[in-house]
């Protein structure tokens, strides 16, 4: 997927999470592909792929060592337990890749972009609203809002200059130049390439994304998923938005926790089955999942993105002449 993005221009990250017990090898896996089909204007030096860490639990040395083989052109830091922690990883990253590894660091709050950018001097900053799927603030505001928010506090503490890249229920050319025109560099896109060819997840959850309509009431926040799914390690600030079933259900009406995980993993021996509406395995996705309606391979979907947003602003542009 990593690498499929990249081909297509768009700028593909590993998922490497809290475990990178299996990173060395999806590196590698990612060089054979770029040396097959080579990516214009890449370093040859340089892996064209990012790595995201959930950072909470992850330990810095075992990750260093996991791409000293393999140099990422970019690390994608998030979650920290306190943000004081992003220092260390930020300092270690550029030594060992010799600043050819960029930092890009996601945030959710306009205090958090000003803290780090302040103390992590990051490549760029990733701003996540509160629409967006999986993990993110409990509380926090839209990428609306929050966008503008965040490059006026920049702007004012003379750390204008640094990118942000936009993200939380953005899944189309419309949103696309939506963000633009709140000042993003660029968007990040989740829950729409969970609809693509080149997506690594069972076609029960895959079915789950595309059948689910209404995102602001299909999907919630909540802790329920990783309760039953054993990932309780998150600080308390996170929590995870994921489409609505049955195990939420059950927990929000006062099942209690055992018996919810006995369902629950009995769900897994279904297979393909086990999501749903009437499931029970988790589905996380963004508010934004209502118009994700198609499958498509990982260029079709940034074309079109990418055109849709062009035709969007010539229109603004256009409409914008005649005020």
């Amino acid at each position: 997927m990593a690498v499929a993005v990249a081909q297509a221009g768009g700028f593909g990250f590993l998922a490497a999470g809290t475990d990178v017990r299996g990173l060395k090898a999806e590196l590698r896996k990612a060089r054979d592909l770029v040396q097959r089909t080579p990516i214009k204007g890449s370093d040859p030096d340089v892996l064209p792929i990012g790595v995201g860490f959930n950072n909470w639990g992850v330990d810095l040395t075992t990750a260093l060592e996991a791409m000293k083989e393999q140099i990422p052109a970019a690390v994608w830091f998030f979650a920290p337990k306190r943000n004081k922690d992003l220092i260390e990883w930020t300092s270690k990253i550029r030594v060992s890749s010799s600043g050819r590894t960029k930092v890009w660091i996601q945030i959710g709050t306009v205090a958090d972009a000003i803290e780090v950018a302040k103390t992590c001097s990051p490549d760029v900053l990733v701003v996540q609203g509160a629409d967006a799927g999986g993990h993110g603030l409990v509380q926090g505001a839209g990428i609306v809002s929050l966008l503008p928010e965040v490059a006026d506090a920049l702007k004012e503490a003379e750390m204008g200059s640094i990118p942000l890249i936009a993200a939380g229920g953005i899944v189309e050319g419309r949103g696309t130049a939506a963000c633009l025109a709140l000042g993003a560099s660029g968007v990040v896109m989740g829950t729409r390439f969970l609809a693509s060819k080149e997506a690594n997840i069972a076609k029960g959850y895959q079915d789950d994304v595309l059948r689910t309509r209404d995102g602001g009431l299909s999907t919630a926040r909540t802790n329920v998923y990783d309760t039953l799914r054993g990932t309780t390690g998150w600080p308390g600030r996170y929590n995870g938005r994921g489409i609505l079933n049955q195990s939420f259900w059950d927990a929000h009406n006062g099942k209690s926790t055992d018996e919810n995980k006995r369902l629950y993993n009995e769900a897994l021996q279904k297979g393909d089955e086990g999501w749903g509406e009437d499931g029970r395995l988790t589905a996380y996705a963004g508010s934004g999942v209502g118009l994700v309606k198609e499958v498509k391979s990982a260029h079709e979907i940034i074309e079109e993105v990418r055109g849709n947003a062009l035709e969007v602003m010539s229109k603004i542009s256009k409409a914008g002449s005649k005020l």
